[in-house]
């Protein structure tokens, strides 16, 4: 009689079933709501203005334009004026002469945000990347810029300006920069509800720009699917299935 064959097939079963329980640990964490992969930003976020493109999770155009500005000084000296960039249009309608601003910016600001963002392949919430995304300035590849801004515009710094003399920019000069969102370390942060990652409430309370997080209710989350085991009792189950039979198996050799 070959010993070895039962030995054999016992370690084999003791093999699968802690396969078993190791897959059901995986699956009962992701269940429980903590994300295992890294999120995914989806389709490209693009400024076809100028064809700047990013895969990162949101996208953010800055347009400046160099101004007057009034300086209000002291009685005895009145008033001054310099000259300034800013992403807004100052109003100089009460300024002296040869201060006049341009009433209009000719470019607008924009932003722009991934509407198909993903996490383990369930979507990831807007209010995610809003709260606690961070902005950082990178500088496109302008391969891609339409002929009639390359025209106006050229390199400037990490973005395009429309100086003729970058370092003598004129009064309605324009430059323009672009910023992309990324996104921190996400452990700890989020929580799988109704099928979308959303902030746990104590991540939205620290972000400093994120809406009110509304509370899960709880009953919805205590209550179990009806119609299926959850991985951890299918665990249990099949390791006291083992035990069982290897009993049962025991009980035989035994009267033999």
């Amino acid at each position: 009689m070959n010993l070895r064959r039962p030995a054999r097939r016992w370690r084999a079963i003791a093999l699968v079933a802690m396969l078993v329980c190791a897959g059901a640990a995986w699956a009962q964490d992701a269940e429980d709501g903590e994300p295992v992969g890294e999120p995914l930003s989806g389709k490209a976020l693009s400024d076809r203005d100028f064809g700047v493109l990013t895969r990162q999770f949101g996208l953010d155009r800055r347009v400046e334009m160099y101004q007057w500005r009034r300086e209000f000084g002291i009685a005895s000296q009145g008033d001054g004026y310099e000259r300034v960039w800013n992403a807004a249009p100052i109003d100089s309608s009460g300024y002296s002469p040869g201060h006049a601003n341009p009433s209009r910016m000719p470019l607008e600001n924009r932003r722009w945000w991934s509407e198909s963002a993903t996490l383990d392949g369930k979507p990831l919430g807007s209010e995610v990347l809003r709260a606690i995304g961070e902005w950082r300035v990178f500088r496109p590849n302008f391969s891609r810029l339409p002929s009639n801004l390359a025209a106006t515009f050229q390199p400037e710094g990490d973005g395009l300006g429309s100086s003729e003399n970058p370092l003598d920019p004129q009064i309605g000069d324009l430059r323009v920069s672009w910023r992309e969102l990324r996104l921190p370390p996400l452990e700890g942060k989020l929580e799988l509800r109704e099928g979308v990652w959303r902030l746990r409430p104590e991540a939205a309370a620290a972000a400093l720009n994120a809406a009110p997080a509304r509370e899960p209710v709880a009953t919805a989350a205590a209550e179990p699917e009806s119609g299926g085991w959850s991985p951890g009792w299918f665990a249990v189950a099949v390791v006291l299935a083992l035990i069982v039979l290897y009993r049962l198996r025991k009980r035989r050799q035994a009267r033999r």
